[in-house]
């Protein structure tokens, strides 16, 4: 009896991904010369940036949060309010919404990590109304008409944000910068505590980590990417809005996280350019309908794609690769 294994390496795999990625960010690069529309590959991005952000504390950590869009849009009334009333520079007005909304973050946090399961995302839900009721009275975020009229200046004061080729690229460099920090923290140490609590939090605390501070940093680190996300939103759009902070936005976001892949890496920016393309596309020809649609689209998803696209796609050349090391007789 002759036993044959045949197993692809695991650098091999490795570097297949790694030139995916780099096809994926040449025609990134190559999108304007495309001919695609600047504006709408740049908000499709910032959701992306949105949907890693809870990907962080859903798919690595175990904690679904409903009050996301309290950081989203919190960061994008701080940046568009500073900019616009204050002329602060984009970069600036940049890093005061990304502060803004990881200090929000810590103080929903500290409550919200007391609890777990619905508790925990009930909690979030709540002090994210909360957020959505100052925005809707604070005399400077402009009430139902929102932050109007956010110009997008210049970088440093030096390089002009105006053409929508430019901010495309910067947006694309935040992107791709804060693509990869999630992906350096899930791989560092503290990522695979996180791992570990998702997996098994008795376990965790029986080994003596201090859980609560694991999740709480998890959160402000997450609160603070959404910041980035909202912040950048406005800068590109120009305005910021009640719907930023809306309990539906937080709803958007899980569905794009869900619908990519939740613990994937890439699975929430493929969720993210499904519903934003869907919402671009069906928005001027069924108009309220759209959100019926994705509904749809996301339940037949979740019940033919229970991982989402990449976690299900990933699943079979998992399946395909065991099929290749079985032993042959």
């Amino acid at each position: 009896m002759n036993t044959r294994t045949e197993k692809p390496s695991m650098p091999q795999a490795t570097k297949l991904l790694n030139l995916t990625y780099v096809a994926l960010l040449l025609l990134a690069l190559a999108a304007p010369l495309l001919g695609l529309y600047p504006v709408f590959v740049m908000k499709l991005l910032c959701f992306a940036i949105f949907a890693c952000a809870l990907n962080l504390l859903l798919g690595f950590t175990g904690l679904l949060s409903f009050g996301h869009a309290a950081f989203f849009g919190s960061a994008a009334y701080i940046t568009g309010y500073l900019i616009k009333s204050h002329n602060f520079t984009p970069e600036l007005g940049i890093v005061a919404g990304v502060i803004g909304s990881g200090l929000i973050g810590l103080v929903v946090g500290f409550v919200a990590i007391r609890r777990q399961g619905i508790y925990f995302a009930m909690i979030t839900m709540a002090l994210a109304q909360i957020v959505f009721f100052i925005c809707l009275q604070a005399p400077f975020t402009g009430g139902e008409d929102g932050l109007q009229g956010v110009p997008r200046g210049a970088l440093f004061g030096l390089l002009s944000l105006q053409s929508d080729t430019t901010m495309y690229y910067l947006v694309l460099a935040v992107f791709v910068a804060g693509f990869l920090a999630v992906s350096r923290i899930v791989h560092s140490p503290f990522g695979q505590v996180l791992k570990m609590i998702r997996e098994n939090e008795p376990r965790a605390i029986s080994l003596g980590y201090q859980v609560d501070r694991y999740k709480l940093l998890a959160f402000v680190l997450s609160s603070a990417l959404a910041g980035l996300a909202g912040s950048l939103k406005t800068l590109v759009m120009g305005f910021a809005t009640l719907s930023d902070v809306h309990w539906t936005m937080s709803g958007e976001v899980i569905l794009m996280t869900l619908l990519g892949g939740m613990g994937t890496f890439f699975g929430p920016v493929v969720g993210a350019g499904i519903v934003v393309s869907l919402q671009d596309t069906l928005a001027d020809k069924v108009g309220s309908w759209v959100n019926v649609i994705i509904g749809i689209i996301f339940v037949l998803c979740v019940l033919v794609f229970r991982k989402g696209v990449v976690g299900e796609l990933q699943a079979a050349l998992e399946r395909r690769r065991h099929a290749t090391t079985t032993p042959r007789t």
